[in-house]
C-alpha cells in the first residue's frame, strides 16, 4: 500500500517538482534603471570579495594544506551493536547513515584528505544507496566486500580501482573490545566488525594500484553560506520561517532531534547552545542511549553543526529478499529537514539519476518546492536517509520536557544473510533495468512488525552468547575485485 500511495503522491506532485526543483538554464533578468539625475551621488561600489576558496563538503575556507586537485574519500563502517564503538568517525567532513538490511543502519564517513583520515573502521560492506550519493563527485570509495547490486554499479559505471574492496588493504583488530566488553579473540565478536583501515593503507593503496587521484570540484557539495560574507543562517529569520503547512511552522523547534531508522534502530542530537553544535547519541541493545564516540580520538563525542534528515522510500529490492537487500529511491524527491542552532527547517531534496548531486531547496509559501537552493551554514553535517515509514516518528522539539535518561526501544538485527558478491559475479541486468523494476514495487517489501524472537540465519562463534538483539551473519572473506589496469573513471 506504500508504495501505491507513494506512485500516485509522485505522479501529482512530478510536475511541480520538477519545474520547481529542476534547475537547469535559469538565467537573471534586470530591469533597465532610469537616468539618474545629476544632483543625485552615485552609490559607491560594492568592495569586491575574494576568489571563492572553500572545502568541497564543509564549504570553510581552504587552508594552506588543503589538498587542491585530489578527489574526496569516503570509507564504509560497520554500525551494528556490536561494532560499536567505531573509529575515525570524528574526523568525518560528512556523516552519512542509511538503513541497510536487517533493521541495522550503516555509515558512510567522507573525508576531504585522505592523508588525515587516522584510523577508520570497523570497515564493512559497499551498498549501492551510498555510492550514488558519492558517484557524482568521483570519491574513492573504501569498503570491505560489496553487495553484487554495489558491484553492479561499479561495472556499469566503469568505476575501476575507485571501487576498492579490501578495505584499502584493510587489517584485522582481533583485540578490538566492544562497547559490551566482547572481542574476537576472547571468541565472543564475530571477526566481521575486527576489520580497519587508516591512512596509511589508503596511500599505499593509491600508490601500489597507481589509482587517479586526481579531481577538480567547481562546486560545493551542498550550497553553503559563503564564508566571504562572515555571516551565519539564523532559521529563525529564514526566507520560508512565516510559512505553515497542515503539520505547522516550517520552521520550528530543533533543540532535540530524534530520527527513527526502522523498527528499532534510533540516532537523536542534543543541541549545545555554548558550542553551537548537536551532539550525537544512539540507541543500544539494553534500551538506553549513549554518545557515539570515536574510539580512535581518546572517545570523542560525535558533533555536527549541521543535522540533515532526507525522507524517501526504502524497501528491498525485488528478487533479493533472502538477504534483504535494501532499495533507496533518490528519483522523486522529497520533504526533509535542515537542523542548525537549536531550529529545524522543513525542506524539499532532489537527486534524479546516479550521476546527479544531492540538492536541497527552500520550501515555497504553499508548501512546494522553491526555485531558491537551500543555504547550508559551514562546516561539518551529519545527513541521514531516512525510510518515509518512520517520517511520523520524527521528533524535534525544545529540551525542555525531555527525559534524556530515559530507555527506550531496544535495538536488535532482524536475520540476514549478508549479500557479499564474488570477483566479476554481475546481476544479468544494468542497474538501470533493475532501478524500474524496484521503483514503484510493493510486492517485496520489508517487513515493519518486530519478529518475537530473532532467529540466526548464520553460525555466530561457538564461544559467542548471541543476544536477543543481535544476529549478525557470519563473515565471508571478501574477495578482491580489482579493475583492469587500462581503467578510466568517468569524470
Amino acid at each position: 500500500m506504500k508504495r501505491v500511495l507513494l506512485v500516485i503522491a509522485a505522479l501529482l506532485s512530478l510536475t511541480v517538482l520538477l519545474a520547481a526543483c529542476k534547475k537547469s538554464g535559469d538565467t537573471i533578468s534586470t530591469s533597465t534603471a532610469e537616468s539618474t539625475p545629476a544632483t543625485v551621488e552615485a552609490t559607491p561600489a560594492p568592495t569586491e570579495l575574494p576568489p571563492y576558496e572553500a572545502n568541497v563538503l564543509t564549504g570553510e575556507p581552504k587552508g594552506a594544506d588543503y589538498p587542491e586537485g585530489q578527489r574526496i574519500t569516503a570509507v564504509m563502517v560497520n554500525n551494528i551493536v556490536a561494532a560499536r564503538p567505531q573509529r575515525g568517525l570524528s574526523k568525518a567532513d560528512i556523516l552519512f547513515e542509511i538503513k541497510v538490511e536487517g533493521g541495522i543502519t550503516r555509515f558512510m564517513p567522507v573525508f576531504t584528505d585522505y592523508k588525515t583520515v587516522g584510523e577508520v573502521g570497523p570497515v564493512r560492506s559497499g551498498r549501492d544507496q551510498f555510492f550514488r550519493l558519492i558517484l557524482p563527485w568521483q570519491a574513492l570509495y573504501v569498503h570491505e566486500g560489496q553487495s553484487v547490486v554495489m558491484q553492479q554499479y561499479a561495472i556499469d559505471y566503469d568505476y575501476g580501482k575507485l571501487n576498492n574492496n579490501d578495505g584499502a588493504n584493510g587489517y584485522r583488530d582481533y583485540g578490538r573490545v566492544n562497547w559490551a566488553g566482547k572481542s574476537y579473540n576472547a571468541g565472543s565478536l564475530a571477526l566481521e566488525h575486527t576489520m580497519y583501515t587508516n591512512a596509511d593503507n589508503i596511500a599505499n593503496y593509491i600508490s601500489s594500484q597507481n589509482v587517479d587521484m586526481n579531481r577538480t570540484y567547481n562546486s560545493t557539495f551542498f550550497n553553503f553560506v559563503d564564508y566571504r560574507l562572515g555571516t551565519t543562517r539564523d532559521l529563525s529569520n529564514s526566507i520560508d520561517s512565516a510559512y505553515s503547512d497542515k503539520y505547522g511552522p516550517v520552521v520550528s523547534d530543533g533543540q532535540y532531534v530524534e530520527i527513527v531508522h526502522s523498527q528499532s534502530y534510533k540516532t537523536r542530537f542534543i543541541y549545545d547552545e555554548a558550542t553551537n553544535e548537536y551532539k550525537m547519541q544512539q540507541n543500544y541493545s539494553d534500551g538506553q542511549w549513549r554518545d557515539t564516540v570515536d574510539e580512535a580520538a581518546d572517545n570523542k563525542v560525535l558533533t555536527f553543526p549541521n543535522v540533515i534528515v532526507l525522507y524517501t522510500d526504502i524497501h528491498t529490492y525485488p528478487g533479493h529478499e533472502k538477504t534483504d537487500l535494501q532499495y533507496v529511491e533518490y528519483a522523486w524527491g522529497g520533504i526533509g529537514y535542515y537542523c542548525y542552532g537549536g531550529k529545524c527547517e522543513k525542506i524539499y531534496w532532489q537527486k534524479g539519476t546516479p550521476l546527479e548531486a544531492l540538492r536541497l531547496y527552500y520550501l515555497n509559501e504553499d508548501g512546494t518546492c522553491s526555485d531558491t537552493p537551500l543555504e547550508v551554514n559551514t562546516g561539518k553535517s551529519y545527513v541521514a536517509v531516512t525510510d518515509v515509514d518512520f517520517a511520523g516518528n520524527f521528533v524535534h522539539s525544545t529540551l525542555d520536557g525531555v527525559n534524556l535518561s530515559t530507555a527506550t526501544t531496544q535495538t536488535y538485527e532482524k536475520s540476514y544473510v549478508e549479500d557479499d558478491a564474488k570477483a566479476g559475479e554481475t546481476l544479468g541486468s544494468s542497474t538501470d533495468d533493475l532501478t524500474a523494476a524496484a521503483t514503484g514495487s510493493g510486492e517485496a517489501e520489508t517487513t515493519t512488525e518486530a519478529p518475537a524472537q530473532e532467529t540466526v540465519t548464520e553460525e555466530t562463534p561457538a564461544q559467542e552468547e548471541t543476544p536477543a538483539e543481535e544476529a549478525p551473519a557470519e563473515e565471508t572473506p571478501a574477495e578482491n575485485t580489482e579493475a583492469p589496469a587500462d581503467e578510466t573513471p568517468a569524470e
